[in-house]
């Protein structure tokens, strides 16, 4: 809750062109909530109206949040790029899980979220908050 309330800018891994994809619905929707969305994507140069970047790395200014839509076997990489960034938190999808990557982030001081839904977590919080 409190993390969600402090963030602005979200790197979202893994964001998919296709509109029918969870990874392109979650970010559209963090989009119109007014959140800066930086797609990370290995082909397309532009999605949802976003430059896309090829690296989390890459990105340039600061990243209050990344976004993780990527199968967990890759979590251990995506963890590595999201370390060399200036990533503040991270967070796995729903069925995005892998404990050994998660503790490397929490170990260097990332807050870490894992198999939840960033969309599903706003959406709850804004219906406790009564907005």
């Amino acid at each position: 809750d409190a993390l969600l309330r402090s963030v602005k800018r979200i790197a979202v891994v893994g964001l998919s062109p296709k509109p029918d994809r969870d990874s392109h619905r979650v970010a559209a929707y963090l989009q119109r909530q007014g959140f800066e969305i930086i797609p990370v994507y290995p082909r397309e140069d532009l999605i949802l109206g976003a430059s896309v970047y090829r690296r989390v790395q890459d990105i340039p200014g600061p990243l209050d949040l990344v976004d993780v839509f990527r199968a967990s076997p890759e979590l251990p990489v995506v963890v590595d790029d999201v370390l060399a960034s200036s990533a503040k938190a991270v967070w796995f999808q729903l069925e995005c899980v892998h404990e050994e990557a998660a503790l490397r982030a929490v170990r260097a001081g990332l807050t870490v979220v894992m198999d939840r839904c960033v969309a599903v977590e706003h959406i709850r919080m804004h219906r406790m908050s009564g907005a």
